[in-house]
């Protein structure tokens, strides 16, 4: 039938969904059509606007390099991501989780590391940091032979892929847990950073007067066969914008306990302090062992 008004678009549009033979894209299509026709209605979207609205979704598309995803930095400035991992994870939302937004820094083929050894590459100026990991089911039973992934950010807020002064992936390592579920690791402590402000979400940020700052954290992935890939961040307490972080991904549970010690390092006579520990327990659900897509090449 010919759409006579705007109040029949809508029925017509779902009617066409409502064909999708796949149930779980239909049941996603179904969704996005009320939502986003309901949307337009309640902001009462103009045809200016509009135009403006999908020039900036091509933008944001273009953006996209080996090193940069504008997508994702959009997706966890609106709090998305954090929403879908929290719904997705933790008895479906309903209990903390070690689950964790991926971020748009993760590399695939980071290099392995023994054990005690250190994931610094080039000279990197910065406080001692000794991690002390372990990983552990639901019910708290150690998980052996789990690869753990991590990544983190430098003392002057940049990824290797980020810094020409950095060598090819620095503060970038993969370990094995051992038959206790633990992992341990040598680098320096990291501090916050702003994310990329020069393209949409920039915009975006300084249309609401927001700061571009994420807290310093810490990432890891964890893989095992028969457990969900974990994907996790660690943010330190102590970081001004802790309460504040620009892609919403702080919880209780990804609070770490970055400790400050001032005297000599028992086991490394170079430092002499100060330097920092962190102990974490990471918690993986049963699942599918799967890895994300990287972000960036």
């Amino acid at each position: 039938m010919p759409i006579e008004s705007e109040s029949d678009l809508t029925p017509a549009v779902l009617a066409v969904m409502e064909r999708t033979r796949d149930p779980r894209l239909r049941e996603i299509l179904v969704a996005l059509v009320k939502h986003l026709h309901a949307f337009c209605r309640e902001a009462r979207l103009t045809e200016p606007e509009f135009r403006n609205a999908t020039a900036i979704l091509n933008e944001i598309g273009q953006l996209q390099t080996d090193s940069h995803n504008e997508f994702v930095l959009m997706a966890g400035s609106l709090g998305v991501s954090s929403l879908v991992c929290l719904l997705n994870n933790g008895n479906n939302g309903q209990t903390e989780t070690s689950q964790s937004l991926l971020g748009p820094f993760w590399r695939l083929n980071s290099p392995r590391v023994e054990n005690g050894g250190t994931i610094i590459r080039s000279q990197t100026p910065g406080t001692p940091l000794f991690v002390q990991g372990k990983v552990v089911d639901r019910v708290g039973h150690p998980i052996a032979d789990a690869e753990v992934d991590i990544w983190h950010a430098s003392p002057v807020g940049l990824y290797e892929n980020q810094d020409p002064d950095q060598a090819e992936m620095n503060l970038r390592g993969k370990f094995t847990t051992d038959d206790c579920g633990r992992f341990w690791f040598r680098t320096v402590k990291m501090v916050g950073y702003p994310i990329p402000t020069g393209g949409v979400v920039g915009r975006l940020l300084a249309a609401q007067g927001r700061h571009p700052y994420r807290p310093a954290h810490l990432h890891a992935l964890i893989f095992k066969k028969g457990y969900k890939t974990l994907i996790s961040q660690v943010f330190d307490p102590s970081d001004p914008n802790i309460d504040s972080d620009v892609q919403f991904g702080v919880t209780s549970t990804l609070t770490g306990d970055f400790v400050r010690h001032e005297g000599p390092h028992g086991e490394h006579a170079d430092v002499a302090g100060p330097w920092f520990s962190l102990d974490y327990t990471y918690v993986m659900e049963p699942g599918e062992a799967v890895l994300p897509r990287a972000p960036i090449q």
